[in-house]
């Protein structure tokens, strides 16, 4: 095991650390956390929609009439469906703050970018008719939502990039000094987003003369589709959360390190989960892993699981110091906040807790995708329920109300608790002859 810390630490470390500075990856990160907010208010009005109540859609029918659930989804679309365009914004706009350009132009451009390079046409299929008809002159809602996230990310990386080297190497039209900031600030974006703006055009019109059409097409057939295959398998998961893992094993932030690469895919399949239970909540759900999967079943009290070895410390420490450690990390716990166990306790660097840390998230991947997979419990329905809800609440409203989330949880916890016990048990006890030979030692060294 020795050994396997010095690998983590001379070779896994470095490498991660470089990753985690990166600064494209940073500002996906927290382009993504942009969107958040609005999901989650989306996602509300998605469950005063659809509460599982027998009755409840006639007696809001009876008081608000046979439109009520169109009229109160309308916040649902106005969030989830400009997914990409916000995205798309918060993520040149971290990237142009790291540069120390205007971030604002940034994220002006960048929306821009998005689109000229998305084909304002639809297909539409008129009352009587047997086939589509493409439309022109509307913009898809699909691709500002979900659908176009990749676009707008490497869009606002590559907008981004133009336009602070062009900044930086002073190529702008610049102000007397009497003029107001603002519109100085505008003057200098001009030539940044001219050349922006020219270079996504020629790229539009160089991809209409191939067989792909739009950019939307080369990144779903190219990048999308095999991301999700890889993203949505068990096999993805397992190794996600092994590399998250060892991140935190090592002091990295897992969650944010892998996040930033992975947050993108399990969105986009979280949305394909709302579309469907949107239109009927009690249709087939395409996906079981999402962004809700890791957080809600996988991650109870923070990353490791390790909500289930705070009670632990509660329950059944010998040793002063887990006692401690267990009071003061209970009401994170179940906020599913776990830095007071991480690095209190700790698990960061430690040989022997690393061990039920890394497996025990594992364990309930497989538990948990088989479950649903199998249709044993309901899965995630794209309900964008916070990280920070405790359990067995998170899971009845991730499901849409299905009480088999809340019972998966429960199982998981339970799965936890067996996984850490015996190491728990041993630690304790190495704490607990430590604490008993200081006390030896002071009571000894007390001279007469």
């Amino acid at each position: 095991m020795t050994g396997f810390i010095s690998f983590l630490e001379n070779r896994v470390m470095p490498v991660a650390g470089r990753i985690a500075e990166q600064k494209h990856l940073q500002a996906i990160r927290d382009g993504i956390i942009l969107t958040m907010p609005l999901l989650i208010i989306g996602s509300l009005f998605l469950i005063i929609g659809f509460i599982p109540i027998p009755g409840y859609s006639d007696f809001m029918s009876g008081i608000f009439g046979d439109k009520w659930l169109t009229k109160l989804l309308y916040p649902v679309n106005a969030t989830f469906d400009i997914m990409a365009l916000i995205v798309g914004f918060g993520v040149a706009y971290r990237l142009a703050e790291k540069y120390k350009v205007d971030p604002l132009s940034a994220g002006a451009i960048s929306v821009a970018s998005f689109l000229l390079a998305t084909p304002y046409t639809t297909m539409f299929t008129p009352e009587g008719a047997s086939t589509a008809v493409e439309v022109g002159g509307v913009i898809p809602v699909a691709l500002m939502g979900s659908k176009g996230l990749f676009v707008a990310m490497i869009l606002a990386l590559l907008s981004t990039e133009i336009y602070r080297k062009i900044i930086q190497k002073k190529i702008v039209i610049t102000m007397p000094d009497g003029v107001p900031p603002a519109v100085a600030r505008s003057f200098v974006a001009l030539i940044p987003a001219a050349v922006v703006i020219l270079v996504v055009w020629l790229l539009r019109i160089l991809i209409e003369n191939t067989s792909f059409q739009s950019i939307h097409n080369i990144v779903s057939d190219l990048l999308v589709g095999p991301l999700n295959a890889l993203g949505s398998s068990m096999f993805g998961a397992i190794i996600a959360v092994l590399l998250v893992q060892l991140l935190w094993s090592l002091g990295l932030h897992g969650a944010a390190i892998v996040g930033g690469v992975m947050d993108p895919i399990w969105l986009s399949l979280m949305d394909q989960n709302r579309a469907v239970f949107q239109a009927d909540p009690t249709g087939e759900l395409p996906n079981v892993i999402t962004k809700q999967f890791f957080d809600l079943w996988i991650y109870a009290g923070g990353s490791g699981a390790t909500l289930a070895l705070v009670v632990l410390m509660i329950l059944r420490a010998r040793s002063e110091q887990m006692k401690n450690i267990g009071r003061l990390s209970i009401g994170p716990g179940l906020f599913n906040i776990n830095e007071p166990v991480t690095f209190g306790m700790p698990i960061v660097m430690n040989p022997l807790l690393i061990i039920p840390f890394i497996i025990a998230p594992i364990a309930l991947v497989i538990v948990s995708y088989l479950a649903m997979e199998l249709g044993w419990v309901a899965r995630p329905s794209g309900v964008a329920v916070p990280w920070t809800t405790p359990p067995i609440i998170s899971g009845y409203l991730a499901t849409g109300g299905k009480i088999s989330g809340s019972v998966l949880q429960l199982v998981n916890f339970v799965i936890s608790l067996l996984i850490y016990y015996p190491f728990f048990r041993l630690w304790d006890k190495q704490k607990l002859a430590e604490e008993r030979a200081e006390t030896k030692s002071a009571e000894t060294s007390v001279p007469l």
